[in-house]
């Protein structure tokens, strides 16, 4: 990745650090466009940010009832599909787990991640062309992509280094 194209949010903590700036872009973006981020919404959107790496569903419902006691599975995977839907958090399907956007206000994209095998870190990656590649390509091929999953597996640099 070219030194022009790099962005701080490739730095994995980079929203983690800041789960309430996230989360009120996310309340500012859903006022813009006339969205219900209700509470429930909004609670799960916080253990997303707070989690500090990809969250499972079932974390994120263990850690709901953990405040309110019953909690319906339904609620928070519905809570998860409208945060999905508009593009405020990322789903990782080979780990199946969840993470912030680091562009809350942009629509819905799509993204590669580097997620660490070890430490379980998932980094988004800033460079838009490897998903514009790969939807060309696709494209000269005749094949009409409809959504895009780039999951790169290995070790992050600090992993790396421990080894």
């Amino acid at each position: 990745m070219s030194h022009a194209h790099r962005h701080a949010c490739t730095d994995p903590a980079h929203h983690v650090d800041d789960a309430e700036g996230f989360i009120r872009e996310v309340e500012r973006v859903c006022l813009e466009r006339g969205l219900r981020l209700t509470p429930l919404r909004a609670e799960v959107l916080r253990l997303v940010a707070e989690a500090g790496r990809p969250a499972k569903a079932y974390d994120l419902l263990d850690r709901m009832r953990s405040v309110h006691g019953s909690v319906a599975p339904p609620t928070v995977y519905r809570a998860l599909d409208f945060l999905l839907e508009n593009g405020f958090i990322h789903k990782l399907e080979s780990i199946n787990a969840f993470v912030g956007c680091h562009h809350p206000a942009t629509e819905q994209h799509s993204v590669p991640f580097l997620i660490c095998d070890r430490c379980h870190a998932a980094v988004e990656l800033e460079d838009s062309r490897v998903a514009d590649m790969l939807e060309a390509s696709a494209r000269a091929l005749g094949f009409q992509p409809q959504a895009q999953t780039l999951e790169v597996h290995g070790l992050c640099a600090e992993c790396s280094e421990a080894s």
